[in-house]
């Protein structure tokens, strides 16, 4: 029963905002799932920098002199922001494959949680407004975001059980629902060279959208092939550098609800979380079609 939140703005004077609309959203549906939490922003690009967004459970050891180590093993200057548990790293988008690589060489009780040229991932056990003060989410900015508050049934309430899930460069994916075929996808998407960090059956269904899109498909192409190619009951939520997009399974027995205006499209597992969106009274408001792809990019 989680509950799963997306914010996709059309206006870019709603940009400021995004991460306290996006914030009061998730909170509403806390009682969906009281194990978890956690949000993806996508801010703005910048030309000369891409950011790796890092984990510890233990900040103060890990986090301590990792810039300087970095910078020197890369050889290009990095800049490291701390926020709690997490951390951003900033450096060239030509130098962040081999920056997550020496992160983890490092740092090897380091965990990535998304990289790319525009999102931030932060995500923590606990209730989302907790997850939400702590990463001081609401007062961050951006065009589009995605967010997930657990309730586990298949795997272990930790930090990398948490959703959202990021497998690919700007991609991440939250869910709601249970996959019955995710051991043979995921062992297909292994022998494409695809990686895993958990057990979770969302973490395949990121991977399997990451794969989809590196052979060439758009996301909404990609998520077109998740109604032939995962079975099970499924609700997903997806971000992209510069999209957003919805599908249901054809039962689409989760629960799911869709609001859109000249300033924004947002989604919801229950109407509640959208009744404090500016102008959600005169909102085109709709339950998506089961087997039905939706999506959106700037």
């Amino acid at each position: 029963m989680c509950g799963i939140v997306g914010l996709f703005l059309k206006d870019k004077a709603l940009e400021p905002q995004l991460g306290s609309m996006l914030s009061q959203m998730l909170i509403s549906l806390s009682d969906r799932g009281p194990d978890s939490a956690g949000i993806a922003i996508y801010g703005a690009p910048s030309r000369n920098e891409a950011k790796i967004t890092i984990q510890s459970a233990k900040p103060e050891r890990d986090f301590r002199g990792l810039e300087a180590e970095l910078a020197k093993a890369i050889a290009t200057p990095v800049t490291i922001a701390v926020k709690s548990t997490h951390a951003v790293v900033r450096t060239t988008p030509a130098k962040i494959d081999e920056a997550r690589e020496a992160i983890q060489a490092l740092r090897p009780d380091i965990r990535i949680m998304g990289a790319g040229d525009v999102v931030e991932i932060y995500k923590e056990v606990g209730l989302p407004e907790a997850v939400v003060d702590r990463f001081d989410v609401r007062s961050m900015t951006g065009t589009h975001g995605i967010g997930h508050t657990r309730m586990a049934t298949e795997s272990a309430v930790t930090t990398m059980g948490a959703h959202p899930f990021s497998t690919g460069a700007d991609q991440c994916l939250v869910h709601n629902g249970s996959l019955s075929n995710h051991n043979n996808v995921r062992r297909e998407l292994i022998r494409e060279g695809m990686t895993f960090e958990t057990e979770n059956d969302t973490e395949v269904a990121a991977a399997y959208l990451s794969s989809q899109m590196a052979h060439g498909k758009n996301l909404g192409e990609a998520l077109e092939g998740t109604l032939s190619d995962l079975d099970g009951f499924f609700t997903f939520v997806v971000g992209t550098k510069n999209g957003f997009g919805v599908v249901r399974d054809p039962i689409a027995c989760k629960p799911a609800v869709m609001a859109e205006t000249d300033q924004y499209v947002a989604f919801g597992s229950e109407y509640r979380a959208l009744t404090k969106l500016p102008g959600i009274d005169n909102a085109r408001v709709w339950e998506p079609e089961p087997a039905t792809v939706y999506f959106w990019e700037h």
